[in-house]
């Protein structure tokens, strides 16, 4: 198998292994997909009530995860009977409840035998689709939680509970919108959905390619042109997806010839791709899916994640730009000519369209539209621009593709949604986020600095287990009640629970990103997960920042307390030049090799200044400055 078959295996690891189907079978798949795609699409801007909606979204997803996903890859690009059978019952327990109106609803502490009956193959229809799209390792951890719903009597401490039977359980998963059709259903049905109709859109019309291009074009022919054209182009591609590992084998299979020409070894290529697809799922507008459930869970609007988010992704990027610029000098790269035949002005003459499509959500966002409406009506937008290029208009062969990709890539997250619904509810049925947090605090002493590394780390382990969809949704009902008992804002610890999460995307064994990137420049995959992580770790300090201290939620663009906007503008600045003090620690390059006591000071400096506190700043600017007045006027002064 060729290097991007390998890499796009990642991709099915990721994101699950479909069936291709030919003739009649593609045609009816095709169909189901397009159906679903307007279906959503009516519910933009029509009112259809939560309990009609929540359903209908996860009988699509029900029937088509069984057509499509095989029961293993032994039967891949075949339906079988019992593929079939599985899509029949998810369609009857879903047309059931909807048949049973609000007499359905209302029988949730007192359901008959028909509704146990279908509750109970609802769960199992739920779990199996689980295990299709996102493997034995989450559905596992769904039937851990499960479990604990069953055998509360008989757990020590405060982990015990009055327990739960079959019928009480699935009344409360199946027939209330708490349980299954609750917050992360609400989020995948209605925004979730809306936004992957729009990428596909960008991605049939052309935009997709354009912005790879111009990446290349403004960046190409520097001596640091091919590292930055990689940061670039992962920021323009990834913030609308929201795929770590698609954007990674995407801009890899195109950006690694130039790399490797550029002078980068097969490791430091791939680690420096991982890093872009990272990117994509901590930078606005989607966040990996995280935004909206984060503006669901909070209670706040869409837009407001987005700014909480502008900070920590430009000290993300900041540290990936200074890392490349530093590559060029350690290594020695040279310049690279540019090997594109059409100039920056000629490809944004010809297809700066493009942005329009880009900035409309934004633009519709701060005229006041809701979510749902912004994006509906980018996707208008993008679908209209499309036709200012023939090539790329989106024609009725294209729109049937874009509407048809739009429901299909979206159909791993909606199945992990729809399990990450079982966990929530049993969370809220046991109570059990509320004696986790007080397990966890009581572990901790009360200290706020153990609670947020514990938490951390419990953030990190489960994200090494599930995708970081479902990782931050378990943590966010168990875990961040912790830290919002000790002090901290809401919204600053369901960031935290966010960045921790997205982690476990370069961290092994589930290093998705690394893998695909070392599969594609042939390099050592745990090596290349270990440069990924010196090209990642950086930013990673922040969230620790807007946890320990009441001024760091500054860098979440929230006024301090006592503060101004002013303090928000310094306390950026000063995290900027710490994020740049770290890269420069972790790279051990400045003006030549760093000694290890230069680079300890470095780090030190860069920690100190990201901390939001007049004296870390006085004593962060006085390590920078100490290495390098010693590097600079030391070293001339003695030579």
């Amino acid at each position: 198998a060729s290097r991007l078959d390998v890499a796009r295996a990642y991709v099915e690891q990721e994101e699950g292994a479909t069936s291709r189907y030919r003739g009649l079978l593609a045609a009816g798949a095709t169909a189901l997909l397009v159906a679903m795609s307007l279906v959503h699409l009516y519910a933009a801007v029509e009112i259809v009530p939560a309990p009609v909606l929540r359903p209908l979204h996860v009988g699509f997803v029900l029937v088509l995860v069984f057509l499509i996903y095989p029961v293993s890859a032994a039967f891949r690009d075949r339906l079988m009977w019992w593929d079939v059978v599985a899509a029949m019952l998810g369609l009857a327990s879903i047309a059931y409840l909807l048949a049973g109106g609000d007499d359905f609803w209302d029988r949730n502490v007192t359901p008959d035998a028909r509704d146990r009956f279908f509750g109970f193959v609802f769960l199992v229809l739920v779990l199996e689709a689980c295990r299709r799209t996102s493997g034995l390792i989450l559905t596992a951890v769904v039937l851990v939680f499960v479990a604990y719903a069953f055998v509360g009597p008989w757990l020590p401490g405060q982990w015990a509970h009055r327990g739960y039977d079959i019928a009480s359980l699935t009344g409360f998963l199946y027939q209330t919108l708490e349980g299954v059709f609750g917050t992360a259903v609400d989020v995948s049905a209605t925004l979730i959905i809306l936004f992957t109709i729009y990428g596909a859109f960008l991605q049939q019309s052309g935009a997709g390619r354009f912005f790879l291009d111009w990446s290349f074009a403004a960046m190409g022919g520097r001596r640091a042109g091919a590292g930055r054209t990689v940061v670039l182009a992962s920021f323009l591609l990834g913030g609308p997806s929201g795929s770590g590992v698609a954007t990674t084998v995407t801009i890899g299979s195109v950006a690694w010839p130039m790399l490797a020409k550029s002078g980068y070894d097969r490791e430091s290529a791939g680690g420096l791709l991982a890093a872009g697809g990272l990117g994509a799922i901590i930078s606005p507008p989607v966040l990996g899916a995280a935004a909206f459930l984060i503006a669901e869970f909070l209670k706040i609007g869409y837009l407001d994640v987005i700014l909480m988010a502008v900070v920590p992704t430009c000290l993300y990027y900041l540290s990936l730009f200074v890392m490349v610029e530093l590559d060029v000098a350690r290594f020695g790269l040279p310049r690279l000519a540019s090997e594109r035949a059409a100039s920056l002005w000629e490809i944004t003459r010809r297809h700066g369209y493009h942005f329009v499509s880009l900035a409309a959500i934004v633009v519709f966002l701060l005229l006041g539209y809701s979510p749902i409406l912004s994006v509906f009506w980018a996707t208008v937008v993008t679908f209209a621009v499309s036709f200012l290029d023939r090539d790329q208009a989106l024609f009725p062969r294209r729109l049937v593709a874009a509407l048809r990709d739009g429901s299909a890539q979206m159909l791993n997250v909606a199945a992990t949604c729809v399990a990450a619904g079982v966990i929530v509810g049993v969370v809220a049925k046991t109570g059990l986020g509320l004696k986790f947090s007080a397990i966890v605090i009581s572990y901790a002493g009360g200290s706020l600095l153990l609670t947020a590394v514990y938490t951390a780390l419990i953030v990190w382990i489960i994200g090494l287990a599930v995708p970081v969809t479902a990782s931050y949704i378990i943590c966010a009902v168990i875990a961040a009640p912790a830290l919002v008992k000790l002090g901290v804002p809401d919204f600053a610890a369901h960031m935290f629970i966010f960045y921790y999460a997205v982690l476990s995307e370069v961290s092994p064994p589930t290093a998705l990103s690394p893998f695909a990137a070392a599969a594609i420049t042939g390099g050592d995959p745990y090596r290349t997960t270990l440069q990924s992580w010196k090209y990642t770790l950086p930013a990673f300090v922040v969230p620790f920042v807007f946890v320990l201290s009441p001024e760091g939620v500054g860098l979440l663009l929230k006024t301090p307390p006592e503060g101004s906007w002013l303090a928000v503008a310094w306390i950026a600045a000063t995290a900027m030049a710490g994020i740049a003090s770290l890269a420069i620690g972790v790279q051990g390059w400045l003006a030549g090799p760093l000694g290890v006591a230069e680079r300890t000071l470095l780090v030190a400096a860069g920690l100190a200044l990201v901390y939001p506190a007049a004296w870390t700043d006085i004593a962060g600017l006085a390590g920078i400055s100490a290495v390098v007045g010693w590097r600079f006027l030391g070293r001339r002064s003695s030579a």
